[in-house]
Protein backbone atom coordinates (compact mmCIF):
# COMPACT_ATOMS: atom_id res chain seq x y z
CA UNK A 1 0.00 0.00 0.00
CA UNK A 2 1.05 3.36 -0.99
CA UNK A 3 1.13 5.44 2.57
CA UNK A 4 2.68 8.60 0.53
CA UNK A 5 0.19 9.43 -1.74
CA UNK A 6 -0.76 13.10 -1.45
CA UNK A 7 -3.74 13.84 0.24
CA UNK A 8 -6.11 17.23 0.28
CA UNK A 9 -8.79 17.42 2.31
CA UNK A 10 -11.31 19.95 1.20
CA UNK A 11 -15.24 20.45 1.02
CA UNK A 12 -15.71 21.18 -3.09
CA UNK A 13 -13.94 17.88 -4.73
CA UNK A 14 -15.27 15.16 -4.50
CA UNK A 15 -19.16 16.62 -4.72
CA UNK A 16 -21.24 15.38 -1.68
CA UNK A 17 -22.00 11.82 -1.25
CA UNK A 18 -18.64 10.84 -2.46
CA UNK A 19 -15.66 10.41 0.31
CA UNK A 20 -12.69 10.54 -2.41
CA UNK A 21 -11.44 10.73 -5.73
CA UNK A 22 -8.18 10.39 -7.43
CA UNK A 23 -7.03 12.88 -10.14
CA UNK A 24 -4.17 12.28 -11.21
CA UNK A 25 -2.59 10.41 -8.56
CA UNK A 26 -3.44 12.99 -5.91
CA UNK A 27 -6.02 12.30 -3.36
CA UNK A 28 -9.17 14.97 -2.85
CA UNK A 29 -11.33 14.22 0.44
CA UNK A 30 -14.12 15.50 1.99
CA UNK A 31 -13.67 17.38 5.17
CA UNK A 32 -14.62 15.18 8.11
CA UNK A 33 -13.78 11.93 6.52
CA UNK A 34 -11.54 9.35 8.02
CA UNK A 35 -9.53 7.37 5.75
CA UNK A 36 -9.21 3.84 6.50
CA UNK A 37 -6.10 2.08 4.99
CA UNK A 38 -8.59 0.39 2.72
CA UNK A 39 -9.58 3.55 1.46
CA UNK A 40 -6.10 4.58 0.84
CA UNK A 41 -5.55 0.90 -0.77
CA UNK A 42 -7.86 1.64 -3.55
CA UNK A 43 -6.85 4.61 -4.05
CA UNK A 44 -3.36 3.58 -4.63
CA UNK A 45 -4.50 0.66 -6.98
CA UNK A 46 -6.08 3.22 -8.97
CA UNK A 47 -3.19 5.56 -8.77
CA UNK A 48 -1.24 2.48 -10.40
CA UNK A 49 -3.61 2.12 -13.06
CA UNK A 50 -3.73 5.60 -13.82
CA UNK A 51 0.55 5.59 -13.98
CA UNK A 52 0.77 2.79 -16.07
CA UNK A 53 -1.96 4.35 -18.83
CA UNK A 54 0.11 7.57 -18.98
CA UNK A 55 -2.76 9.68 -16.75
CA UNK A 56 -5.16 10.90 -19.77
CA UNK A 57 -5.82 7.50 -21.58
CA UNK A 58 -6.99 6.12 -17.77
CA UNK A 59 -9.64 8.89 -18.00
CA UNK A 60 -10.74 8.26 -21.06
CA UNK A 61 -11.03 4.96 -20.93
CA UNK A 62 -12.71 5.27 -17.56
CA UNK A 63 -15.00 7.20 -19.22
CA UNK A 64 -15.53 5.08 -22.50
CA UNK A 65 -15.61 1.99 -20.13
CA UNK A 66 -18.43 3.74 -18.03
CA UNK A 67 -20.75 4.89 -20.88
CA UNK A 68 -20.48 1.09 -22.37
CA UNK A 69 -21.53 -0.38 -19.04
CA UNK A 70 -24.34 2.67 -18.41
CA UNK A 71 -26.58 0.82 -21.21
CA UNK A 72 -26.09 -2.48 -19.67
CA UNK A 73 -25.92 -1.82 -15.69
CA UNK A 74 -27.59 0.91 -15.53
CA UNK A 75 -27.11 3.18 -12.26
CA UNK A 76 -24.49 0.07 -10.80
CA UNK A 77 -22.68 0.83 -14.15
CA UNK A 78 -19.66 2.62 -11.68
CA UNK A 79 -19.29 -0.69 -9.84
CA UNK A 80 -18.70 -3.03 -12.96
CA UNK A 81 -16.23 -0.63 -14.82
CA UNK A 82 -13.06 -2.56 -14.62
CA UNK A 83 -10.75 -0.37 -12.89
CA UNK A 84 -13.09 -0.19 -10.23
CA UNK A 85 -13.97 -4.26 -10.05
CA UNK A 86 -9.55 -4.09 -9.40
CA UNK A 87 -9.48 -1.53 -6.70
CA UNK A 88 -12.66 -3.43 -4.83
CA UNK A 89 -11.60 -6.61 -5.15
CA UNK A 90 -8.14 -6.20 -3.78
CA UNK A 91 -8.74 -3.03 -1.60
CA UNK A 92 -9.01 -5.10 1.42
CA UNK A 93 -5.46 -6.89 1.07
CA UNK A 94 -3.08 -4.34 1.70
CA UNK A 95 0.18 -5.96 0.24
CA UNK A 96 -1.72 -6.26 -3.24
CA UNK A 97 0.32 -3.88 -4.69
CA UNK A 98 3.46 -5.54 -4.06
CA UNK A 99 2.58 -8.07 -6.32
CA UNK A 100 0.38 -6.50 -8.65
CA UNK A 101 0.99 -7.10 -12.55
CA UNK A 102 1.29 -4.41 -14.41
CA UNK A 103 -2.52 -4.11 -16.20
CA UNK A 104 -4.58 -6.10 -13.70
CA UNK A 105 -7.77 -4.21 -14.75
CA UNK A 106 -7.43 -5.84 -17.94
CA UNK A 107 -8.77 -9.33 -16.06
CA UNK A 108 -11.70 -7.57 -14.98
CA UNK A 109 -13.02 -6.36 -18.23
Amino acid sequence: MNKDIKIIYNSIIPFKGFVAINLFGVLFVRKNVILTDEIINHESIHTSQIRELLYVFFYLLYLLEWIFKLFKYGLNSYYNISFEREAYDNENELTYLNSRKRFAFLKYL
